[in-house]
């Protein structure tokens, strides 16, 4: 029974009137207060959505709040690696980084992960290396064959009824490319490592890189193919008029340990046609300083800066990469290389990079033992000229 009906039954002695005004009270009343209670129900409704909200963006909950970083797994893991040699979370991302590399050995060397790989490799390619005119592969196997074909076939011109003779068949050659390790071993003190503000990763990239850089910018020029790769300047050099398969050609000065302009005019025209519209000059500073400042019949420099940032200089319009483990000017030296490259020096190498961490051969640091596999070679003996600074 409610309020208004209780009112009313007890109101009975009034008049009509004043017992309507009187039920008409009451029920206001009560509507007033179911209002009220249906308020204050929605307000805690409300209160709880948003406690849920803010539980569900809370630093404890980031799945639910947005998508966790990519990598983030990988770069954690090789990190524990590298600082306290946990290996718990590399081996439990073998599984998952099947992209990251072909195999993981059983001696304990674990590939660089993605973002440090990618590091050493720009910055490889940023030194002055003719690794950036060479043409670069990248393959699986111990060796690279390149396979050459620098005959031609005999051909004739052959009349209505005569009849057509068999002629030569162009020969195919092998050029093997061996690849051979290139390592390096920086070391820190574990202190340094347990250092939470320490760069682990960008301080381990710029040490290999710079070890790596050096040594394969002197071998692809004077390495003698004995555990590294073989330098183009490694092969036999002979006087470009008699030049056979298998050695360099070169063009003199004419100048005992001089150059002079026709001699650059020279070297870039003993190059064939179909080498010389990718044709780049290599030397090294000493040598650039000399051979800036020649001159043409008219007075003009045959060299040119670049016109923007990052542009090589030009020779003859040829660009030019400078070289420091190049030979500096001196009697009979082959001190500048004109040639097409891309097509004359293939550096073949193996994608992974490895890391060994040794905390016990040199407490109180740690080694970290890096190694990569790298080859290189001439592979077209015609698309490489050299300048010799001697009279014949």
């Amino acid at each position: 029974m409610s309020k208004t009906e209780i009112k009313s039954r007890a109101g009975e002695g009034l008049s009509p009137a004043e017992g309507a005004m009187q039920a008409v009270t009451g029920f206001v009343s009560d509507f007033k207060g179911f209002a009220a209670d249906i308020q204050t129900k929605f307000q805690q409704t409300e209160e709880r959505l948003t406690m849920l909200d803010r539980k569900s963006n809370s630093a404890i909950r980031t799945p639910l709040a947005g998508a966790t970083e990519a990598g983030a797994p990988h770069q954690k893991a090789f990190n524990a690696y590298l600082r306290s040699g946990d290996d718990d979370g590399l081996r439990g991302l073998e599984i998952e980084a099947k992209g990251l590399s072909t195999a993981v050995n059983s001696d304990g060397g674990y590939l660089v992960d993605p973002q440090t790989s990618d590091t050493v490799k720009s910055t490889l390619n940023a030194t002055a290396s003719i690794r950036a005119i060479a043409s670069v592969v990248n393959v699986e196997a111990t060796s690279y064959d390149v396979l050459i074909d620098h005959s031609d076939v005999d051909t004739g011109w052959a009349t209505e009824a005569g009849g057509v003779s068999e002629s030569a068949t162009p020969s195919i050659d092998r050029i093997s490319i061996q690849l051979h390790e290139l390592s390096a071993l920086p070391k820190a003190s574990q202190r340094l490592l347990d250092d939470s503000a320490f760069d682990i990763e960008g301080w381990l990239a710029g040490r290999i890189a710079d070890k790596f850089a050096r040594a394969e910018a002197a071998a692809f020029i004077n390495g003698d193919g004995i555990d590294k790769p073989k330098g183009f300047l490694a092969h036999t050099s002979v006087d470009n008029d008699v030049w056979a398969w298998g050695n360099l050609g070169y063009v003199p000065t004419g100048v005992d340990g001089d150059v002079t302009p026709e001699a650059i005019i020279d070297v870039v025209y003993a190059l064939g046609a179909e080498y010389r519209a990718n044709g780049t000059f290599v030397m090294n500073s000493k040598t650039a300083g000399l051979v800036r400042k020649l001159k043409d019949n008219d007075g003009r420099f045959m060299w040119s800066d670049g016109l923007a940032a990052g542009q090589p200089a030009t020779l003859m319009g040829y660009p030019v990469v400078i070289a420091e483990d190049m030979p500096d000017v001196s009697t009979g030296a082959d001190a500048i290389a004109f040639g097409d490259f891309a097509a004359g020096y293939t550096v073949a190498e193996r994608p992974d990079l490895r890391i060994l961490r040794d905390p016990f051969s040199a407490k109180p640091h740690v080694l970290f033992y890096a190694t990569k596999r790298v080859g290189g070679d001439v592979s077209d003996f015609a698309a490489i000229k050299l300048l010799k600074f001697a009279t014949a």
